[in-house]
């Protein structure tokens, strides 16, 4: 962590003296803005290492895109606005939407509760809602501690996904059948749970009838044209322009990918690249998938008795469906981050200033979500 923490005050300190320039007038404001998010991801320029793509749309224009670095050491093809990155939890929101087109279809119901769509589901699963889950007030025990670990001698630092015991979707639902409870009483407090979104995930293949990423290309992505953007599962399908998640050990960059969790769809699965999320963003805009009375609830914050929902590095949140909600220096706000071996992603949607700034990282030492809020810092004038 230090080193990450080094690494992004190294790329931002020597900015914060230039903010006066994009004064004045409004082509040449532009043009400032353009050098200066440039600058800031100026040391992931490379040939030979992994880093970043990065895209900044206002009123539904791009601003600025731009790729750093190369998507893997093999190749070291560059990185585009095509390169496809592991979103890790920026997946969650496409797992809300999923949940929330279901009860749109009037399939199922924010109410419902787990028991409703599992029967065979443990007796504490009746005081767990489809609400809870998208919220993460259900309590669930979280499937990384239940699981089994790997042997630390015989994992392989070349991240070989071959070598990897990966956890599945329908593995992690029977480590909670095997739990007598939940954490705290559902409803009662919050806490960031994996668990829910993957249950979450299975929730929607068993109401639609359809595997998740069936059901996830049909409904989200095939609509709104997110031709590269899928749920990847080895052996299924393939990435294409795949980023490859990596790591530095010591002064060498080491290919880190996948992980025991990585398997899992709901919570961290989908791939996509800023071409296609450029597409989604516009379509949370235009309402094109739900209405803005159906988007609602995911926009809406959960209150709770006990405690509040908390940002990574502690301080008080707001969440919603698949969303982190609480504003930015009095800019209202949702966005969401995502971190998992050898990725970090953040999107960042001021929804009043109608500006979205989106990192994609294949590297461990990028502090996505930091560094999209230093972008946005130079277009919330």
């Amino acid at each position: 962590m230090l080193t990450a923490y080094r690494f992004v005050s190294l790329l931002v300190f020597p900015l914060t003296w230039m903010q006066p320039a994009v004064a004045g007038d409004p082509d040449r404001s532009q043009g400032a803005r353009t050098e200066q998010t440039d600058s800031i991801f100026s040391a992931l320029r490379s040939n030979n290492a992994p880093g970043a793509a990065v895209l900044v749309l206002k009123d539904g224009s791009t601003l600025f895109q731009r790729g750093y670095g190369v998507t893997d050491l093999r190749t070291r093809h560059q990185i585009n606005p095509q390169t496809n990155f592991r979103l890790a939890s920026v997946t969650k929101q496409f797992t809300a939407m999923a949940v929330m087109l279901l009860v749109h279809d009037g399939k199922q119901h924010y109410d419902d509760r787990l028991t409703d769509i599992f029967p065979d589901f443990p007796e504490y699963g009746k005081g767990i809602s489809i609400r809870n889950l998208l919220n993460h007030t259900s309590g669930l025990q979280d499937y990384e501690d239940l699981a089994a670990q790997p042997d630390p001698t015989t994992a392989k630092r070349d991240g070989a996904q071959s070598q990897i015991p990966q956890i599945q979707d329908t593995e992690v639902l029977e480590l909670l059948k095997r739990q007598n409870t939940t954490k705290f009483t559902p409803g009662t407090k919050w806490a960031y749970s994996n668990s829910g979104y993957v249950v979450l995930g299975l929730i929607v293949a068993r109401v639609s009838g359809k595997p998740f990423g069936q059901f996830l290309h049909e409904r989200i992505f095939a609509p709104l044209k997110m031709n590269h953007t899928l749920a990847y599962q080895k052996g299924q399908n393939q990435v294409a322009h795949r980023a490859y998640g990596h790591t530095k050990v010591g002064k060498q960059w080491v290919q880190t990918d996948q992980s025991p969790t990585s398997a899992t769809l709901g919570d961290g699965g989908i791939y996509s690249s800023l071409e296609d999320l450029a597409k989604w963003d516009a379509a949370l805009s235009r309402h094109t998938l739900l209405s803005a009375a159906e988007m609602r609830p995911a926009l809406t914050p959960v209150e709770i008795p006990g405690g509040s929902p908390e940002e990574p590095d502690g301080k008080p949140a707001k969440y919603g469906f698949g969303w982190f909600l609480n504003p930015h220096q009095g800019h209202a706000r949702m966005w969401h981050y995502g971190e998992t071996v050898g990725f970090r992603t953040a999107i960042q949607r001021f929804v009043d200033d109608q500006l979205t700034v989106i990192v994609l990282s294949n590297r461990s030492d990028v502090e996505a979500r930091e560094l999209a809020l230093k972008v946005a810092g130079w277009y919330l004038k």
